[in-house]
């Protein structure tokens, strides 16, 4: 998983407030309250907030990141969707450190009663110096620092009609606990070290014991603190009767149920594969390791895989924006051709907007994908420039025309010259006529040489026109090829042929992309799974064929994968998390991976399912003894011959420690792709290298491999995206959890028993496509099932406050 694609920083800040200023246009109340949220967060926390994402992501320079070496880089690599925001590289460490505040783990020496703790702030609650800090950890954790979120108001009634005072009590308390976890992350933020750390912040917290006990709570059900892999202080008891089974052990299943397991819930995940992860999944073999499905750390500033990075010690390797694109046959592209080529992809795709806007208005442009927009665009610049062409050629035929004329009129002139001339030969001519015909010959010359002066400036104009004759061709073959490549990396970003994506909503999610440059894990993205699986009760080779679900409970039948002719056993559960991906959900009866529901799905959950895109996206991997690129950049391009092949083999991928390449295939190659055998595609490849850097420069690779995600039947494919027929709401629909009694989408939270919930990327609207949305979304579901199953936290006693 994982949404990203090439493009100049220029071009990235001239589409994202193009994107943004559309947005707003077509935006429900929702969406704009969403919107204004996210302004807040930036217009509020500025420098703040960014040099807080800065200490986390940048504590030393050096070409790898790790938990003691991050890379100080401004890189870019993303699709329009496809944009990360700036960061100062002129940020110091000291920058850092003062605007983080006092960021430093819970010891012994905190409860000296030499320290003075008298609060320093002029607030009611003793404000201090930290504030700067605690406004970055809100920042970190996708909150804004100074208001309660659509989540918190719903879980603290109380403080939504209490008075300022208490709100900001809240506020800071929570600010305050989101800070010490990231400060500390590998170790358990348990509540009576917390509260500790309150009392020494100001005496105005002493009286909050409520409040902080329930702050805590919050944030540790909804996966805000104590969330990853760290060293628990307290072990983790099953204290709860209740029960939930886990469909898939991908990153979303894993997240919910150590989440689960943590508030004392008996947890058992089924997995089909012999392994974690889903469609993270890592290549190693002897020194090699590349990552076949997700790849990409989409920037760092909001990530939650922040602090997968500080407990795991993931290496992360900042990706280097610079992109050589070779032709066909082998060639280096032109700079300046590509340039060109580049801000005309970049102008189209911001004309495809005028269209989305004209479609909100027409019905039978409701449902428009992207592609379709983009091709009349060119069709629309095409007809422009024929236009152009003949006012041009309009232009030339009346300026000959005249020129003609002109030539006329001096011809006629000078036959009344010789006439004059004849009739002063005369010698029977009085004088005064010969001077009456001298005047006239003046006049006729003079007149002569204006015509002269006027032919002249006809020529000059002519000849201007002719040197500036229009290319009766808007895009050559080549320059089609090259914005083809560039057609084919929005694809990639999207896991689809453009011409199966709204126009209307296929970026709906742009406003939510994380801060930070785009980063690869060295050590492989496998690592964060498997690290989640343990301790946990995992059974592999194990499909779930039906879920039954009533208002007493669930039943999910389980096949064994490895013997389709065993029996099928039964386990019952109080709850069950769904997991399994979109492309799995749409199967039909009779495929491997079909999952019968009983009762079946509500209608509009089908619906959504069927609407919503699930796309395709293929790697190659090639092995070698050593290298024949330039180690110094992390990627080139390949331009495809044709529009349907140009997705094949586009771009490749080397920021490996490694001699490892990875090639890309998207768009309608990435389906085609599947049902060629895998040494076809392996010499392709080989063939494509061959012909930029030689065929003596590039031995057989050691080691080879082929991704088929779309083959696969456990996951039918690569991520999600928002279909011609489909929109963001989709998403939501996606995560609603459904009960036996069929209830509505708007009635199942409110009024509904739900058994059965959904997690997955594709329940995320704010971050599909991505680990870090697939992460969140377990988060999401355990909080809600912890929600209907333990029950929601009590409100806080604020009667001392």
């Amino acid at each position: 998983m994982g949404r990203k694609m090439i493009i100049s920083e220029e071009e990235r800040k001239r589409k994202e407030a193009e994107r943004k200023r559309l947005a707003r246009a077509r935006e429900t109340p929702e969406e704009k309250e969403a919107r204004l949220e996210k302004q807040r967060v930036r217009t509020k926390l500025a420098k703040q907030a960014r040099a807080a994402l800065l200490e986390q992501q940048l504590e030393k320079e050096g070409d790898y990141t790790s938990d003691e070496d991050v890379e100080v880089e401004q890189k870019v690599h993303r699709r329009h969707r496809h944009q990360s925001a700036h960061i100062n590289d002129n940020f110091s460490v000291n920058d850092m450190e003062h605007v983080f505040g006092a960021l430093r783990p819970f010891s012994a020496e905190d409860e000296s009663d030499d320290e003075d703790t008298t609060p320093s702030g002029s607030g009611p609650y003793g404000e201090r110096s930290m504030d700067a800090g605690q406004e970055g950890a809100a920042f970190q954790s996708r909150l804004v620092h100074n208001e309660l979120s659509a989540e918190e108001q719903e879980a603290f009634p109380e403080i939504v009609t209490a008075n300022n005072d208490i709100k900001n009590l809240y506020l800071k308390i929570r600010n305050r606990f989101l800070q010490l976890w990231l400060d500390n992350p590998k170790q358990e933020l348990v509540y009576e070290a917390a509260k500790v750390a309150l009392c020494r912040d100001g005496t105005g917290f002493q009286a909050s014991s409520s409040l902080s006990m329930k702050t805590h709570l919050f944030l540790s059900r909804h996966g805000y603190i104590n969330f990853g892999i760290f060293k628990r202080v307290h072990p983790v008891r099953q204290i709860q009767k209740v029960k939930v089974i886990v469909i898939g052990a991908g990153i979303s299943g894993l997240a919910a149920a150590r989440q689960l397991q943590s508030f004392g819930m008996e947890v058992t995940v089924l997995e089909a594969r012999g392994r974690v992860g889903g469609r993270i999944a890592t290549f190693h073999k002897d020194k090699y390791t590349a990552d076949l499905g997700a790849m990409v750390v989409t920037g760092l500033g909001g990530n939650p895989i922040t602090v997968l990075r500080k407990q795991l010690n993931m290496e992360l390797i900042s990706i280097k924006q610079t992109c050589t694109l070779y032709e066909t046959d082998g060639k280096r592209v032109c700079r300046a051709k590509d340039i060109l080529v580049e801000k005309e992809f970049n102008q189209l795709l911001e004309s495809t907007s005028g269209i989305s806007r004209d479609a909100m208005k027409r019905e039978k442009w409701k449902n428009l994908s992207l592609g379709d927009a983009l091709e009349l665009v060119i069709k629309v610049q095409e007809k422009r420039l024929q236009r152009k062409v003949n006012e041009h050629w309009k232009t030339l035929s009346e300026l000959y025309n005249k020129k003609k004329n002109l030539i006329v009129a001096q011809k006629q002139i000078q036959e009344k010259v010789e006439e004059v001339k004849n009739n002063l030969c005369d010698r029977n001519a009085t004088t005064e006529a010969k001077n009456k015909m001298i005047e006239r010959w003046r006049q006729l010359s003079q007149e002569f040489d204006r015509k002269e002066a006027e032919k002249r400036t006809l020529e000059s104009n002519i000849r201007a026109k002719e040197e500036k004759e229009p290319s009766q061709i808007y895009l050559s073959r080549k320059d089609r090829q090259l914005l083809d490549w560039h057609f084919a990396n929005l694809e990639f970003a999207n896991a689809t042929p453009l011409e199966s994506l709204s126009l209307r909503h296929w970026n709906q999610d742009d406003a939510y992309e994380f801060t930070g440059i785009h980063l690869a894990v060295h050590n492989g993205y496998a690592l964060v799974p498997t690290s989640y699986a343990d301790s946990l009760d995992v059974r592999f080779h194990k499909a779930a064929k039906q879920i039954a679900y009533t208002d007493k409970g669930c039943k999910v039948v389980v096949q064994s994968v490895n013997d389709e002719d065993s029996s099928e056993v039964t386990m019952e559960c109080d709850a069950v998390l769904c997991t399994i991906p979109l492309g799995v959900l749409k199967e039909e009866k009779g495929s491997k991976s079909y999952i019968e529901f009983n009762p079946p799905l509500p209608e509009w959950k089908r619906s959504a399912i069927k609407r919503l895109g699930y796309g395709n996206l293929n790697k190659v991997i090639l092995c070698f003894e050593k290298s024949f690129w330039d180690d110094n950049n992390h990627l080139f391009g390949h331009i495809g011959s044709t529009t349907s092949s140009r997705g094949e083999l586009f771009l490749f991928w080397t920021m490996y420690r490694e001699p490892v390449v990875i090639a890309l295939v998207a768009g309608k190659a990435a389906n085609i792709m599947e049902n060629v055998p895998d040494r076809v595609i392996v010499a392709r490849t080989l063939q494509v290298l061959r012909g930029i850097f030689g065929a003596e420069a590039i031995a057989e690779p050691k080691y080879s491999t082929v991704t088929k995600w779309k083959s696969d039947p456990w996951s039918r494919g690569s991520y999600s995206y928002v279909a011609a027929h489909s929109s963001g709401e989709d998403y939501d629909v996606m995560a609603l959890p459904v009960d036996p009694q069929g209830s509505s989408a708007k009635d199942v939270i409110k009024k509904g028993k739900p058994r059965l919930f959904f997690a997955g990327e594709h329940t995320m609207r704010n971050y599909p496509a991505t680990v870090h949305g697939a992460l969140l979304s377990g988060a999401r579901e355990s909080a809600r099932i912890a929600d209907f199953f333990i029950g929601k936290l009590a409100p806080a006693d604020l009667s001392q406050l």
